[in-house]
C-alpha cells in the first residue's frame, strides 16, 4: 500500500476522534475561565453518565431518540439529501403514537406496541417524503422544506395539545397517558431506561445491511454521487430521493414514538429537545459510518445526560457542555475540508 493511499484511508477513522479530543481540550480551557478544574468536571461528567447504574440508564434514554434521528439524516446523506427536518418529524412521529396509544384500546402489548411505533414511523415518513416529493417533482430545494416543515410540525402538536388532546384539568398542555398496552417496557429496573435503546440497535443493523448490503443500497448510492449518470444506469432518481426522505423520516418519525412510548407515555408541547438538529451533528461526525452513528450518539448523549451533574460537582455551567459538542461539529467541519484540500494537492504515486 503506497503512503499516498494509507492517508486516504487514515482521515476517516481518526478525524472524529481528533474533533472530539480537541473539543474537550478546548472546553477544558473553558472551564478554567470558568474557575473549575476540567479533570473534576470532566470525571464527573463522564463518570456519572457511563459508569453509574441510573447515569448510566439516563443517557441510553437520551441516546435512543438521538441514534433514531441521525440514521434517518445519514439515510438522506447517501442519497446526497439534506434533512434538516428531523425535529418535525419527531413531532409527528411522537403524535402518531400518542393517537394509536389513546384511541385503539384493548389490544395486547405484543400488537398495541408494534402498532404504535407503526404509526410513529408512518407520520414521520409521510412528513419526510413531503420534502422529497417537492425535491424529486418539483425542484424545491430540501433543505428549505424540511427546515419550514419544523415549524409547522410543533406549531401542530402545540395547537393539538392545547385543545383536542389536552388531558382533562391538565395544568399545562399535555395529552392524556396512552394505554398501558402501548408502553415500551423498561429494561433496566428502577432507570428510565426502555427497549426504544434495542430498537434503536436493530435499526441502526438493518440499515446497515440495506445500504452496504442490498441492490437498493447500490441505487442510493449511485443517486448521492452522481445524479445523472444514475439515470443513464437507469435508476429512478426521483423515486428514489422520495424513498430516502420518506424512510428518513420514518426513522425520525420513531424517535418520536420511543419518546411517546417509552418515556414519557404522553404528549407533552415539548417533545424534543433539539434532538432533531443534534443528529444533524451526530450524522456529518460519523463521516457516513452508521457504526460511528451509533458510538457518537452515545457520546453525545452522555454530555447531555452528565451536564447537570458536572455542573453540580464542579461548578461549571451546562453551556459548556453545549459548546462541546459545538466546537465538536467545527473541528470535524475544518478536517473535512483540510483532507479535501491536500487530496486535491496530493501527488499521484505510481
Amino acid at each position: 500500500m503506497t503512503t499516498n493511499k494509507r492517508f486516504q484511508l487514515l482521515p476517516p477513522i481518526l478525524s472524529p476522534l481528533i474533533a472530539i479530543a480537541s473539543a474537550l481540550i478546548v472546553g477544558a480551557i473553558l472551564i478554567l475561565l470558568a474557575g473549575a478544574n476540567p479533570i473534576t468536571a470532566y470525571t464527573a461528567l463522564f463518570q456519572e453518565s457511563l459508569f453509574t447504574y441510573f447515569g448510566f440508564g439516563n443517557t441510553l434514554t437520551k441516546m435512543t431518540p438521538l441514534l433514531f434521528t441521525s440514521l434517518g439524516v445519514l439515510v438522506a446523506l447517501r442519497a446526497g439529501q439534506f434533512n434538516i427536518g428531523g425535529e418535525g418529524q419527531i413531532y409527528l412521529g411522537a403524535l402518531g403514537s400518542t393517537l394509536i396509544g389513546l384511541y385503539v384500546q384493548g389490544l395486547p402489548a405484543v400488537i398495541h406496541i408494534p402498532l404504535a411505533l407503526l404509526a410513529g414511523f408512518l407520520f414521520g415518513a409521510v412528513w419526510g417524503w413531503i420534502p422529497g416529493y417537492l425535491k424529486a417533482v418539483r425542484g424545491v430545494n430540501e433543505v428549505i422544506t424540511t427546515l419550514l416543515l419544523n415549524y409547522i410540525a410543533v406549531n401542530l402538536v402545540s395547537y393539538l395539545v392545547q385543545n383536542p388532546l389536552k388531558a382533562p384539568a391538565a395544568p399545562s398542555p399535555y395529552s392524556p397517558l396512552i394505554a398501558k398496552s402501548a408502553q415500551l417496557p423498561i429494561i433496566l429496573p428502577q432507570s428510565l431506561a426502555h427497549a426504544g435503546i434495542i430498537l434503536g440497535l436493530i435499526a441502526a443493523g438493518v440499515l446497515w445491511v440495506l445500504l452496504v448490503r442490498s441492490p437498493l443500497g447500490y441505487q442510493i448510492a449511485a443517486v448521492g454521487f452522481n445524479p445523472t449518470a444514475a439515470h443513464y444506469a437507469r435508476i429512478s432518481v426521483k423515486n428514489t430521493i422520495m424513498l430516502v426522505m420518506a424512510l428518513a423520516g420514518g426513522l425520525a418519525g420513531l424517535a418520536g414514538a420511543s419518546e411517546v412510548t417509552g418515556l414519557k407515555y404522553r404528549l407533552f408541547e415539548v417533545v424534543s429537545s433539539g434532538y432533531g438538529f443534534d443528529a444533524i451533528a451526530i450524522a456529518f461526525l460519523s463521516r457516513g459510518s452508521i457504526s460511528g452513528v451509533v458510538l457518537t450518539s452515545l457520546f453525545f448523549a452522555a454530555l447531555r445526560s452528565g451536564a447537570n451533574v458536572m455542573q453540580r460537582s464542579a461548578g461549571v455551567p451546562v453551556a459548556v457542555v453545549y459548546t462541546i459538542q459545538g466546537l465538536t461539529v467545527l473541528f470535524i467541519a475544518i478536517s473535512l475540508a483540510v483532507e479535501i484540500r491536500l487530496s486535491k494537492h496530493q501527488i499521484p504515486n505510481g
